[in-house]
């Protein structure tokens, strides 16, 4: 489902959450209002699709996946994930909205790459991602000060014609 407005109140919780913020590596602080208007926002951008995780069992909305810095010309795409708890993390939501997110990346949408970056300090995610097809690429040195310690940042990109494991 198309992340937007109606999804303020988990998104907003996230943005409360320590861990979310470190797996994240956000710094920034928000208000509800500019979350609300950003998500208000993302209905009409043409560079980027945004989605709400939501559980199957109960349609509760547990995170975002996002496909961003669309490349045409080369038809490739950034990605990211957050779920929204601490509660959601471990138990497969993220791999299989990651999964997802490729299926239309790759046969909706046409790409033939999509990349990522994350934190050096969370191989669960980095475990997920090579589940769904990721392989790691290279690493950022030093990429994120995080409580006055440097954190390196793995470089990670699926192929279209590259199988995820199982």
């Amino acid at each position: 489902m198309p992340l937007g407005p109606e999804h303020i109140a988990r998104t907003w919780a996230a943005l409360q959450e320590p861990e979310v913020m470190r797996l994240t590596g956000t710094h920034a602080a928000f208000t509800e209002d500019g979350v609300r208007d950003w998500l208000s926002s993302l209905a009409s951008r043409d560079d980027r699709a945004d989605w709400a995780i939501l559980r199957a069992e109960d349609g509760e909305h547990i995170g975002e996946a996002v496909l961003n810095d669309l490349d045409e010309d080369n038809r490739s795409a950034g990605f990211r994930i957050a779920l929204g708890a601490p509660r959601w993390f471990g138990r497969g939501y993220g791999t299989e909205a990651t999964r997802a997110v490729l299926d239309h990346a790759f046969g909706t949408a046409g790409l033939h790459r999509v990349e990522l970056e994350v934190f050096a300090f969370n191989p669960r995610a980095q475990r997920a991602y090579e589940k769904a097809g990721f392989v790691t690429e290279g690493r950022r040195r030093d990429a994120l000060l995080w409580e006055g310690e440097w954190v390196d940042a793995i470089v990670m990109g699926c192929l279209a014609h590259v199988p995820a494991q199982s």
